[in-house]
């Protein structure tokens, strides 16, 4: 029954997601870019201090989200567009690898630090409210494609 909820849960929030694209099972030929570990360290650091000023947690880091903001960050870098395609595929990897009740997941591309893509999505309602959300965990990922371009992806989970 428990799962049953937490199933039906996820599937109403990825309906709700207002930026969401359809689902897109398409992943081959995805280059693996590196990671800028500054940047998702200071955004990392920048979001938990935005909870603590809310009396909010802190978030913990979790090496399942990471690994999974990693693989969508290399697959929005291929495709060359902001999505959450393939959402619910992250979303029940969480669950069922960490019992997760809940999972959302923010994404931007082309803002140049940390503080600029917490900036942009502070002043953006949907992604306030998955930041200052009841979650515990979270993993950011920012890759700069050959452009230099930056693309973000964070996944927060309880």
């Amino acid at each position: 029954m428990k799962m049953t909820r937490h199933y039906f849960a996820l599937v109403l929030f990825v309906c709700t997601l207002a930026s969401c694209t359809k689902e897109s099972m398409e992943t081959a030929n995805i280059v693996e870019a590196e990671n800028i570990p500054e940047i998702e360290q200071e955004l990392l650091e920048v979001v938990n201090q935005h909870r603590l000023s809310l009396g909010q947690n802190s978030l913990e880091f979790s090496s399942v989200a990471y690994l999974l903001a990693n693989e969508h960050t290399d697959y929005m870098m291929t495709v060359g567009s902001l999505n959450h395609d393939n959402f619910s595929k992250r979303a029940s990897t969480i669950s069922t690898e960490v019992d997760a009740e809940f999972v959302a997941e923010n994404v931007a591309k082309d803002y140049l630090n940390a503080s600029e893509a917490f900036s942009g999505w502070l002043t953006s309602s949907s992604h306030k409210k998955t930041m200052e959300g009841e979650f515990t965990h979270t993993a950011v990922s920012v890759k700069r494609n050959e452009e230099g371009n930056l693309f973000y992806t964070q996944i927060f989970f309880r």
